[in-house]
């Protein structure tokens, strides 16, 4: 497994807003590509502003086989219906460990 993740500051007012949005958009139309295994959302209590998101693929190869094209339509989507302005400040993937069972 491979995880995306992504790390926002949004104003704080409108926090729940993007949560929502993103559900909407973001997570619908990926939850329609092969290798989409499920999105989780962590809210930083201490930061009212930072909003991670931790995307879950089967494997890179279905995730980076998802047309760029595509990819820019949704952020267009997504952005247009946020109505104000956000920042992504990290950007990782991390390639889950598996251990062997005994």
């Amino acid at each position: 497994m491979v995880i995306e993740l992504l790390k926002f500051k949004i104003p704080p007012e409108q926090r729940e807003i993007f949560i929502q949005k993103d559900a909407e958009v973001w997570t619908t139309a990926l939850a329609k590509y092969p290798g989409f295994l499920g999105k989780e959302v962590w809210i930083n209590p201490n930061d009212p502003k930072e909003v991670i998101m931790l995307v879950h693929w089967a494997n890179r190869e279905q995730w980076k086989a998802i047309p760029q094209i595509e990819l820019d339509a949704i952020a267009e989507e997504f952005d247009q219906s946020l109505g104000f302005k956000y920042e992504m400040v990290e950007f990782s993937e991390y390639q889950v460990r598996k251990f062997p069972q005994k």
